[in-house]
């Protein structure tokens, strides 16, 4: 009997106990112990889309791009009225491509905020062309409630695993009193090392005023069951201690760079030299370093320049020291190649083009750039990870009073002047039907304004630009970079025409890769920002035509239409003009008629109807 009476006991005990553990489990997941010890402040009016204002105020952020959706809504507001500058665009893609501009042409980080989920999904492909070209950007994105998340709430699914592959630092903050410390964490970890994308996910309760979410998202009824007793999830959590002060300054980015032993070694290296060559990369384009100062080094070492990415530009329109043909001549002869941010990809046809005999100096701060490809086609003779814009500086130091010697650079200016002659008469056969785009970009050229930014966004008419036409100075030249994204073009040039008002950009667009951005030219009225669109209309996808037609016979999906893309500018609240070849005595006068309309305030597109050459014949786009 005793020992029956003590199993009862037992159950009863481990009953209380299963119990009690449920409890207390239930408690800790419901926040009811967080709110023991933690304040919360019901009355007050503030609320977290507050915090994040004043984060990117702190951050120096004069721009956040977005397409509205009520999961953001405080965010925006509250930047608003402090004076940031919201602006809205007509696809989410297009905010991303615009902060991408910014990060690029400012040195500081790019802003970007979308609602949840599609508005998220939208913009994957523009994160992912900023993770690859480098680019600093911030992504904001809205969420479902926490207390509704995995509830089907509107919107909710899991944003996280889709950026993480994407992005240097993911985060869902959880309460509002987290906003300030994982905002400063996520914009230095953006612009440290290698630059790039940062995502962080503001479900809706931290951004909304508590009374407001305590009305719409607290449990109501009574649940039964083991919990029935216990309160219903609180929407008090996420305002715990939210309004203490905080630091709101920036945390101090990291930047690699080479160590004084590997510049001397480098220096030694480059004074030995008979037929050096250097290559910049986008990298080089990077803060810390002013442009104008890497500039100057370059032109005190005097040594020959090819130029790619955003590096176009960097030494003006005319330098004798930028050459822009026969790079793979070049290489071939080149004693030594400091590849300054230049990566052995594709474009540099993974590393075969260096020759097996060359010096080659690599600087690059992301470890895997700058050994990709070097277990197969190339080997380099001192590799840094380390910033190339500041080596270049202290690079120009140590060899001071020294130059490249002249008859090597003479020879492949040479070289230059020939290949673009042959350009130029190309420039004036006459196509089957239409214009000869190659006369109509010389034209664009020869009246493009000192102080035009370029945006690069297309295939086949974008290819022949690069060779025709010339940034201006450093950081004048935007393209999508190694991931070649078409749809850049709309983001990237409202970017830049906001951080330089008085500057002209021009968009430079294939026909199909007009189709991704063209609704943008509502963008541009409502925010006045006039750009000017040149268009290469050409019915086709001819990037990819040139090689599917002669490898597979057919030209299917290639084709597209004349179309009236003007028009499409004018019903946008822009301007269009048609451009055919009875008006190729005149399009000097309709260039400079665009230039004056776009002073104006008018954004304008240019359609261009343009004929087929042989100018890129053999290019391929895979």
């Amino acid at each position: 009997m005793d020992a029956l009476v003590h199993h009862l006991v037992d159950a009863v005990w481990c009953l209380f106990a299963a119990f009690s553990l449920a409890l207390v489990l239930a408690a800790y997941k419901l926040g009811l112990f967080y709110q023991l010890f933690h304040k919360t402040e019901t009355k007050s009016s503030r609320y977290g889309g507050e915090r994040v204002a004043e984060v990117l105020q702190a951050h120096g952020v004069k721009f956040v791009f977005t397409l509205v959706g009520g999961h953001i809504s405080p965010i925006l507001v509250a930047c608003e009225k402090i004076g940031i500058r919201i602006v809205d665009t007509r696809h989410e893609a297009t905010a991303v491509f615009a902060a991408d501009a910014v990060a690029r042409l400012s040195g500081t980080i790019g802003v970007a905020a979308v609602t949840a989920g599609p508005g998220l999904t939208n913009t994957v492909t523009a994160v992912k062309n900023a993770q690859m070209a480098e680019s600093p950007v911030l992504l904001i994105g809205g969420a479902a409630a926490t207390l509704l998340q995995g509830r089907g709430a509107l919107q909710d699914i899991d944003q996280m695993s889709l950026f993480k592959p994407l992005c240097k630092f993911c985060a869902s903050v959880r309460t509002v009193r987290e906003i300030v410390p994982v905002l400063r964490k996520a914009l230095a970890i953006a612009q440290s090392g290698t630059p790039g994308p940062v995502f962080v996910e503001f479900p809706i309760d931290t951004l909304y005023p508590f009374h407001l979410v305590e009305r719409e998202f607290a449990a109501k009824g009574s649940p039964k069951g083991l919990v029935g007793n216990v309160p219903p999830q609180s929407p008090e959590k996420p305002f715990c201690w939210a309004w203490e002060p905080r630091i709101l300054s920036p945390l101090p980015v990291r930047i690699p760079h080479a160590t004084d032993h590997q510049v001397q070694q480098c220096a030694e290296l480059v004074s030995r030299a008979k037929k050096p060559v250097i290559l910049l990369g986008s990298q080089a384009t990077l803060p810390p370093t002013p442009v104008d100062h890497i500039r100057t080094a370059l032109e005190s070492m005097g040594i020959p320049c090819f130029l790619g990415g955003m590096a176009r530009g960097m030494l003006g329109r005319d330098s004798p020291l930028h050459i822009r043909q026969n790079r793979r001549d070049a290489l071939k002869e080149a004693d030594l190649v400091v590849l300054a941010g230049t990566v052995c990809d594709f474009r540099m046809n993974y590393g075969r083009v260096l020759n097996r005999r060359s010096k080659i100096i690599a600087v690059n701060r992301d470890k895997k750039q700058l050994l990709k490809n070097t277990d197969m086609f190339w080997k380099p003779t001192i590799a840094i990870q380390g910033d190339a814009g500041s080596f270049l500086l202290r690079l120009s130091k140590g060899l001071a009073g020294h130059r490249c010697p002249e008859d090597w650079l003479q020879s492949l200016k040479e070289g230059d002047i020939t290949k673009e002659r042959a350009n130029r008469a190309k420039a004036v056969e006459k196509t089957e039907q239409h214009l000869n785009p190659l006369n109509v970009l010389h034209h664009v050229e020869d009246l493009m304004d000192e102080d035009s930014i370029i945006v690069a966004d297309g295939g086949d008419f974008v290819g022949s630009a690069a060779y025709i036409l010339r940034p201006r100075g450093p950081l004048c030249w935007l393209d999508p970079g190694a991931f070649g994204t078409l749809g850049v073009g709309g983001g990237f040039a409202l970017g830049a025409k906001l951080c330089r008002p008085q500057s002209e950009v021009w968009i430079i667009y294939g026909d199909g890769s007009l189709g991704f951005s063209v609704a943008e030219f509502d963008t541009f009225t409502r925010h006045k920002t006039p750009v000017i669109a040149l268009v290469g209309n050409d019915a086709c996808w001819s990037q990819i035509s040139r090689e599917q037609v002669p490898i597979l016979g057919s030209n299917v999906a290639c084709g597209l239409a004349f179309t009236d893309y003007h028009i499409v500018a004018d019903g946008y609240g822009g301007k269009g003009i048609l451009i055919g070849r009875e008006d190729e005595a005149s399009l000097d006068e309709i260039i400079r008629k665009a230039q004056q309309e776009a002073q104006q305030g008018k954004a304008m597109l240019l359609n261009v109807l343009i004929g087929k050459t042989n100018f890129r014949q053999g290019s391929i786009s895979v």
